[in-house]
């Protein structure tokens, strides 16, 4: 992989002519082309890709596009002016026109095909041919790959229009679902989850698509009306953007012999990701069946702490298919997620999801998508069998790996030095009963309260998860006091001597550590709903509020902010579609 000997300029560039000089397409230049591609990417229609690892496409351009917004800290932490998102060029490109963009780059992007493992079990006729080789990024174009301050990005266009993957599709993204990820993809970012991230986000003046939608306060599973709706193009960033999907497609193909190169495409492909995601893990010198057993191990690493962290801000993907999975270890694909509002283990926004897909069921999808991972690597180990033991000696680990990340995660949550098992049992357990407010709760408890009562700010009133009675106020609030004292026993305050000065140093330093693990502002659905109402009528301001916002999720709020953002979330809008859950993402 070649690297630019250009200095980067310390003053933040304001032009694509710039941006330019610092392209690097390591994807194109390393890896294999569809052979059966066109040469001018006029390649809009479904159709098989059954070898290469990319096939070039041309965007399609959104009408008359104009800006919504763009991620202020991911402009500084590329060198770009804020004012360049404003600047046609580059509303150009990031609209999806490539015609007139500056050498050396390309005048063409590209799409990938990937694999199908619903939780660990491997489909072949999710894609119109019923062979597994018309399934990728169907309105995902990536059009930018370049090393900006020292780290390369790959920059994909979601709702780009078609590609031979698009399985019949229009290939657009509509504003709803643009903003979402927009917005979501930054919120993760600075509530410290690892995560692809939002370049910019431009909507069009002229153009729309009809998309199944709810009726306003509809209760329904499925929408029950269609919507013309705007479509917009939200640019998203990452290292990379290679799926555990997608080295199961080349595994896939070499296990099965399907054409000549099958097994060194895996091998590229694989030895790519290294390279993108993996470089500071991994040794390029040493053998591949080292390389390939280091890869598995840092995955497993990078994974399960991924998981960990999702469940630590109330964070639930939703479909959490290997195609969905990025094999760099952070969030990708931003379609059915959600947060959890009130607190329940088997939270799924998606009604197409399932409980195994369930907020705490995450774990355990992890684990079958880390399976589905080290599977696709053996073809690679077969002539290896050291190295094949120690493969399979990482993924039986796995399960014990994920745990010991969840319950360090819990202890953080809860100040704990180490996991008490016995104390966070009782705790879920009255977290269901009450029920509470997930993001709340916590962040109420990072203020060591001396009582129950700041606590019942979190509470849900006359709220049943279970469908059985609620216990009687007084008894749960009982259960709660004896909870709150255990508690307060274990991170080491002593009622009696409160007034002590270490135990004043104590109490501010925990809630200093949980308070820096316990976001004070999380996505809440039911604001977002209304950003991208109003910005169907042209009104972009309450997105941007948001976006500022959602990325400051750990500061303390003003009374003003904290009266429109911390609250609970009201009950009316429980179990209301395209609030409370959806059955598409588009």
């Amino acid at each position: 992989m070649k690297t630019h000997q250009i200095p980067q300029s310390a003053f933040a560039m304001t032009t694509l002519r710039e941006i330019a000089q610092f392209t690097d397409y390591s994807l194109l230049e390393s890896l294999n082309c569809d052979p059966d591609a066109t040469t001018d990417g006029a390649d809009h229609s479904p159709r098989q890709v059954c070898s290469g690892h990319f096939v070039p496409v041309t965007p399609a351009p959104i009408e008359n596009p104009e800006y919504i917004a763009h991620s202020h800290t991911l402009f500084r932490e590329l060198g770009f002016a804020d004012s360049m998102a404003l600047s046609d060029d580059f509303m150009r490109l990031f609209s999806g026109d490539l015609s007139s963009v500056p050498a050396p780059m390309r005048q063409l992007g590209w799409a990938c095909g990937y694999a199908l493992s619903i939780y660990g079990t491997e489909y072949t006729r999710q894609c119109p041919f019923q062979t597994g080789n018309g399934y990728g990024d169907g309105r995902a174009i990536s059009v930018l790959e370049a090393v900006l301050q020292g780290q390369r990005w790959e920059m994909q266009l979601k709702g780009g229009g078609r590609t031979p993957y698009c399985r019949g599709a229009d290939g657009r993204a509509v504003l709803r679902s643009s903003v979402r990820e927009f917005l979501a993809q930054e919120h993760m970012h600075a509530l410290g989850v690892p995560t692809s991230r939002s370049l910019s986000l431009y909507v069009s003046k002229t153009e729309t698509a009809t998309r199944p939608w709810y009726s306003e306060g509809a209760r329904s599973s499925d929408p029950d009306r269609l919507v013309s709706e705007p479509v917009a193009i939200t640019t998203r960033v990452a290292p990379s953007f290679i799926r555990v999907g997608q080295i199961e497609l080349f595994a896939r193909r070499a296990r099965n012999g399907d054409h000549p190169q099958a097994m060194k495409e895996l091998e590229l492909i694989v030895t790519h990701l290294m390279d993108r995601e993996y470089a500071g893990d991994i040794d390029p010198q040493q053998a591949l069946g080292d390389k390939v057993v280091l890869l598995a191990d840092a995955f497993s690493h990078r994974l399960a702490s991924l998981v960990a962290n999702w469940i630590r801000v109330g964070y639930c993907q939703g479909n959490f298919n290997s195609d969905n999975c990025a094999a760099g270890g952070f969030t990708l694909d931003y379609g059915p997620f959600g947060f959890c509002d009130v607190f329940n283990p088997y939270f799924q926004p998606w009604t197409g999801g399932g409980r195994h897909f369930s907020f705490l069921n995450q774990p355990a999808a992890a684990e079958r998508n880390f399976t589905s991972f080290c599977s696709a690597l053996r073809p690679l180990l077969a002539d290896r069998p050291d190295q094949l033991a120690q493969l399979e000696e990482i993924q039986l680990g796995f399960a014990d790996l994920m745990q010991k990340e969840m319950e360090s995660m819990w202890a953080a949550k809860l100040g704990l030095a180490e996991f008490d098992p016995e104390l966070f049992s009782e705790l879920i357990s009255l977290m269901m009963k009450t029920p509470v407010d997930y993001t709340l709760f916590f962040r109420e408890l990072s203020a060591i309260p001396d009582t129950v009562e700041a606590l019942k700010n979190s509470f849900y009133s006359g709220l049943s998860l279970s469908g059985e009675a609620a216990p009687a106020a007084g008894e749960i609030t009982s259960r709660w006091a004896e909870w709150l004292e255990k508690w307060r026993s274990a991170i080491g305050l002593d009622q009696s001597g409160e007034a002590a000065p270490d135990q004043s140093r104590l109490r501010e330093q925990v809630a200093r550590s949980m308070k820096q693990v316990n976001p004070k502002t999380i996505w809440r659905e039911w604001l977002v709903v209304p950003a991208y109402q109003q910005a169907a009528a042209g009104n972009y301001d309450l997105i941007r509020e948001l976006q500022d916002i959602m990325t400051r999720p750990y500061e303390e709020q003003t009374s003003e902010t904290a009266e429109k953002f911390y609250q609970l979330k009201p009950l009316a809008l429980f179990d209301v579609g395209g609030v409370s859950h959806y059955s598409c993402s588009s």
